[in-house]
């Protein structure tokens, strides 16, 4: 039987003790920072019950759970381990696993994120002010009054494009150097040209000048981009939080000693202490000991698998339920876990090649903005007899209709209108260009366990088995921590069984559950063990006496996983299945749901090989998975979808996520990428159009700054209200 672990008070004689000694006893520790992924959270009561149940815990000083992200920050006195906190949220019901702080930190992106954010503020302030001046100048100042008011604009507005355009012109800089030109090149032109041509009108006593509009750009521009850089912040890299998830600490085994070090300090031939409950942290091979592995994190297997002396274990499998010594075969980098970690990484690194419509766009039509600008300043000065003013007038004026705001608006409008409506159906999408990629999909997988079905076991034939095999059947299985006894002991409470008055309960790891009851040994747990003949389904196994019954279990199916699949196969997309999981498992799933194509007990390897393979014969492949046996084929496929309920790596991994349990908004998403990328080309057509029109008209010198600035807005709303018939 396992057993919560139990603190003991302090005792009298404690408080008794010298003065010096108690002195010592309180003298502060260094504090420690924890960081736990807890991957069973999904509401604000998760958080409050997580966070006052801590703060009951002795030596915890403070807990802050993020539910975005699912991570669980403690700070805490010195002396409480990892394994004491994931222990406390498994007594609550949830599932927890140690990280490595180090490993995810995220201080240069925060000040990423810092400098923009600051960068936005300065030019809304400014932004503000000059608007104030420029309303004095509409309402109708006129002569030294006017020319005030331009010249303290001037000197708001100077410094502002200096500081808050940087990152523009930052990269304008290097796309100029690199021999190329990008969207923040026109964008860069525009800005210093108009910020030049209003200096020039305000020194020369000018009627115009546009000191608020390019503050206003900038304003708007940086809005835009940290928007942008927050999407790509709540989706970082999945290598690193399945790095994150590697064991940083060990329990070393020296002449019978125990010493907790650093992994990295680990090398091949010394042996480790794996106790039960905790994630194996090296690959390695079972010295001593015997327990069964909870392999569903790495494989995707649903059943735990039994590991003794000479079996083999790789970093991130659980160790369920006895100790074990395990001698190491490889560590640190060396491991199974960091080199899927590595696989990921390169994934990743190959998917970003991808180029959206609007690059692509962006990187034909952005070179020709600042050219045309400039000839028509040379024409123009020639034609006109060397009036500069007029020449620059002319130039600017050409740079603003040209400038490609509608062409930068064309994409992220509908993408934003799709990710509202898909966001109320149940889907987040993380990246700007997976709906693009997700209507090029011709061929979908699915990974099996947490995916289309909920990873938990659901015994199937309960009222078959008599009162007094069910009464004891509980009792055993109350007793276990195998998640096969625990789902069997809910179902039966559930029910309103009771159990028996089983005596001297006591668990075999590796095998089951054994006890006295009424002068008859019971056991429950593996076949061969209780001495039944095997189930062809999952089952556990209950022994009384000679007579053995066989409690059977399948996988429960996660809400709207037959809607998917057949309203994928009706859009035209080939739906495929492939699990970790055993044959039996696999093949029954894939019956039940009508899927014809499945493989089992594939390898996380596996799975990125087959998702290699569809793209090397032309496919375009969504992926949807949970695990971290699925990070690989997430980050490899084209475009890919975690549930919520994934673990940090996945979620990370994958280009949108599920909200809910419901797996319907899939086929609903596939469908509206196909809708969005047709309103995506119809703003890129418009922007064409708009330029062809009223380009020429600019060059011609029949449009002043001004209002070629309102004619680009009018492009730009338009481009956006295309965008909301998504809706």
């Amino acid at each position: 039987m396992s057993l919560a672990t139990v603190r003991p008070s302090a005792c009298p004689a404690c408080e008794a003790a010298p003065a010096a000694e108690a002195l010592a006893a309180r003298a502060p520790q260094p504090d420690a920072r924890l960081l736990v992924s807890v991957p069973g959270v999904h509401c604000a009561g998760c958080i409050s019950s997580i966070e006052q149940d801590l703060a009951r815990m002795e030596g915890v000083n403070s807990a802050r759970l993020n539910l975005t992200l699912k991570r669980l920050s403690i700070d805490a006195r010195a002396g409480i381990e990892p394994q004491d906190i994931i222990a406390r949220l498994e007594r609550l019901g949830y599932d927890a696993y140690e990280m490595d702080a180090g490993t995810i930190s995220m201080t240069e992106t925060q000040r990423q994120g810092r400098d923009l954010l600051m960068r936005v503020g300065v030019s809304g302030f400014a932004m503000m002010n000059i608007m104030l001046l420029s309303v004095a100048v509409w309402a109708g100042a006129d002569g030294p009054t006017r020319d005030l008011f331009h010249l303290i604009s001037a000197l708001i507005a100077i410094p502002t494009v200096a500081f808050a355009g940087q990152p523009f012109f930052r990269n304008a800089w290097k796309a100029l150097r690199a021999g190329r030109m990008d969207m923040d090149g026109p964008i860069s032109v525009a800005i210093i040209l108009t910020l030049f041509i209003s200096l020039y009108e305000s020194l020369l006593s000018g009627a115009h000048a546009y000191f608020e509009a390019v503050v206003m750009l900038i304003f708007f521009l940086l809005v835009g981009r940290y928007l942008d850089f927050r999407a790509r912040a709540a989706a970082r890299s999945a290598a690193q939080e399945l790095a994150a998830l590697e064991v940083p600490r060990a329990i070393r085994l020296e002449d019978g000693q125990e010493s907790t070090v650093n992994v990295t300090d680990l090398a091949a031939g010394e042996v480790v202490l794996v106790r039960p409950g905790g994630r194996i942290p090296v690959d390695g091979v079972v010295l001593e000991g015997q327990s069964e592995i909870d392999r569903a994190l790495l494989t995707g297997e649903t059943l735990p698998v039994y590991a003794a002396t000479g079996h083999a274990v790789s970093a991130g499998e659980v160790n369920l339920t006895g100790p074990l010594q395990v001698r190491v075969t490889a560590a640190g980098k060396d491991s199974s876990l960091h080199r899927m970690a590595d696989l990921v990484a390169n994934a990743e690194s190959a998917r970003t090649r991808y180029t959206t419509i609007a690059q692509r766009a962006a990187a034909a039509y952005a070179p020709t903005i600042p050219i045309l600008s400039f000839a028509a300043f040379i024409v123009w000065y020639w034609i006109s007899g060397g009036d500069l003013r007029l020449a620059l007038n002319i130039a600017v004026a050409s740079l603003i209709i040209t400038c490609p705001c509608a062409l930068g608006l064309a994409v992220p409008a509908v993408v934003t209108a799709a990710s509202g409506k898909l966001f109320r159906k149940g889907l987040l999408i993380k990246d700007g260009s997976a709906l693009e990629r997700l209507a090029e999909v011709d061929t979908v997988i699915f990974d099996k366990t947490g995916t289309l079905t909920m990873g938990t076991p659901v015994p199937t034939n309960l009222d078959q088995h008599p009162a007094e095999a069910v009464s004891v059947a509980l009792a055993l299985a109350e007793a276990s921590s195998h998640p096969l006894a625990q789902a069997l002991a809910l179902a039966l409470r559930d029910q309103g069984a009771t159990p028996a008055a089983v005596e001297a309960i006591t668990e075999q790891a590796g095998y089951g559950v054994e006890g006295d009851w009424q002068g008859r040994r019971v056991r429950l747990g593996r076949a061969p063990w209780v001495g039944a003949e095997p189930h062809s389904m999952t089952a556990a196994y209950l022994a009384i006496g000679d007579t053995t019954h066989a409690f059977t279990f399948t996988d429960q199916l996660r809400p709207g996983a037959v809607e998917v699949v057949q309203a994928l196969q009706a859009q035209g997309k080939s739906v495929r299945l492939i699990s970790g999981d055993v044959l039996a498992a696999v093949q029954d799933l894939a019956a039940r749901l009508g899927i014809s194509d499945w493989q089992a007990e594939a390898l996380p390897q596996d799975k990125a090989q087959a998702i290699s393979d569809l793209h090397g014969q032309g496919h375009k492949v969504l992926m949807v998975g949970d695990g971290l046996n699925d990070t690989v084929a997430l980050s490899a496929a084209h475009v890919s979808i975690s549930p919520a309920s994934a673990l940090d790596a996945a979620r990370a991994a994958s280009d949108m996520v599920l909200l809910g349990r419901d797996l319907s908004p899939v086929a609903e998403a596939v469908r509206m990428s196909k809708t969005a990328l047709k309103r995506i080309r119809e703003n890129l057509w418009q922007s064409a159009i708009y330029n062809v029109i009223f380009v020429p008209i600019a060059l011609f010198g029949f449009a002043t700054p001004l209002w070629a600035a309102f004619v680009m807005s009018i492009s730009s709303i338009s481009v956006t209200l295309n965008a909301l018939r998504l809706k």
